[in-house]
């Protein structure tokens, strides 16, 4: 982390973890246990956290309503995101980016190869802004969402990181939705 002068406050951010799944439930959500772990460890607020099935309209539904909550800044979604009939998260999600985030795609994938090689490629995580809140699209193993957390969220969702991050970004979100 560079740092060029004052220490900088932490912000604890709002966020919302979903897990996508047909079979999964709270007691062996390993993903979503893993998440969860990081962003309060951190020093985050986890405002909510659910399970949907692999189902287009009902993961759309409970992102919309998430992203529609000010409690909530961030999102993110574990599973759904590989090549099978029933892998439909980024189907679900992508139309609702207003700015889409390839960054937050390559990164990943740079991360992951260098853990799992090129089966990265199996994984169509993505990340995105819809209604001023982000929006991130991860994989479902939990070594997929420590790389995620670890390697790129942890640091962009804390305001002390430098040269720049997600949080300094916020307030600015929305500007588009401002002009006339």
């Amino acid at each position: 982390m560079a740092n060029t002068g004052e220490p900088r406050p932490f912000i604890p951010l709002g966020i919302a973890v979903l897990t996508v799944s047909d079979t999964r439930t709270f007691a062996d959500d390993k993903s979503g246990d893993t998440l969860a772990a990081r962003i309060t460890e951190a020093g985050h607020r986890l405002i909510a956290r659910a399970i949907a099935p692999d189902d287009k309209e009902r993961i759309r539904a409970e992102v919309v309503a998430w992203t529609r909550d000010d409690d909530i800044d961030v999102v993110i979604t574990t599973g759904g995101t590989g090549f099978t009939g029933r892998d439909v998260t980024p189907e679900a999600l992508e139309p609702l980016f207003e700015k889409r985030m390839d960054g937050f795609s390559a990164v990943f994938h740079r991360i992951s190869y260098d853990k799992i090689g090129t089966a990265t490629i199996q994984s169509r995580a993505t990340g995105g802004i819809a209604n001023s809140t982000f929006i991130f699209v991860l994989p479902g193993s939990p070594g997929a969402c420590k790389d995620a957390w670890d390697g790129i969220l942890k640091a962009q969702l804390d305001y002390r990181h430098l040269p720049c991050n997600f949080v300094e970004i916020m307030p600015r979100l929305g500007e588009h939705l401002k002009r006339g």
